[in-house]
């Protein structure tokens, strides 16, 4: 008899088996997807060689003027879908464990903001950074633009140029290039410098000879 009761007992220890190795591997999918390392990011820039190409095809040109400029020129946040703006897509796309009310609204969350290395909890704490400042763009040649064409720049998710960062560290940073500043966090520098080049590249827009220098500097090490 306990021959015959032999295939069924392996077929349940093998059972068994397998649903740990499942529970398992599900486990470690959770914490890969979940996990301290695997933080939520704007679109991926290019590489670094594909960087250092697109600036070199930059036309180089002193900046313009601010003559003209406002924020305003550049409508944000506009709505993305329901009642959710661009900046609360944004909050869901970089943080983890995002909750929404009704309104759309980032209740709960973690943020962790790669400019400077931060977590934090509270949606008030964070800002959502135009890689390219508005202003910035402005004197680069976004003042020839229509609105429409401002706008899709300023609400742009499509690009690696919005990002959600630590509220004084963007204040920090105001419209400045990064000829003028660069993410407090060294190790985030190479790919703040692909993001710039990057959507600087797709919109056509301008740089001056020191901000060329600083970017050069910062592609050539990464």
């Amino acid at each position: 008899m306990s021959a015959l009761r032999a295939p069924s007992a392996s077929r349940g220890v093998y059972a068994r088996r397998t649903a740990v190795a499942a529970g398992l591997a599900a486990l470690v999918g959770t914490l890969v997807l979940n996990g301290p390392a695997a933080h939520a990011a704007p679109p991926t820039p290019p590489d670094a060689a594909t960087a250092r190409t697109e600036l070199g095809q930059l036309t180089v040109k002193s900046e313009g003027s601010m003559d003209g400029y406002s924020r305003s020129k550049f409508p944000h946040w506009i709505t993305q879908h329901g009642q959710c703006n661009t900046r609360e897509v944004v909050l869901q796309r970089d943080g983890e464990n995002v909750e929404q009310d009704a309104k759309c609204a980032a209740v709960s969350g973690t943020w962790f903001s790669p400019y400077d290395g931060a977590t934090w909890k509270d949606a008030q704490d964070i800002d959502i950074d135009h890689v390219v400042p508005l202003a910035q763009a402005w004197r680069s040649g976004a003042n020839t633009w229509t609105t429409a064409q401002r706008q899709a720049f300023a609400n742009d998710l499509s690009r690696p140029q919005l990002i959600a960062v630590t509220d004084r560290v963007n204040q920090a940073k105001g419209d400045k290039d990064p000829a003028q500043w660069l993410p407090p966090l060294q190790s985030y520098r190479c790919t703040y410098a692909r993001m710039w080049v990057s959507v600087k590249y797709d919109y056509k827009l301008t740089v001056d000879s020191a901000e060329k220098a600083a970017l050069e500097g910062i592609l050539n090490g990464c």
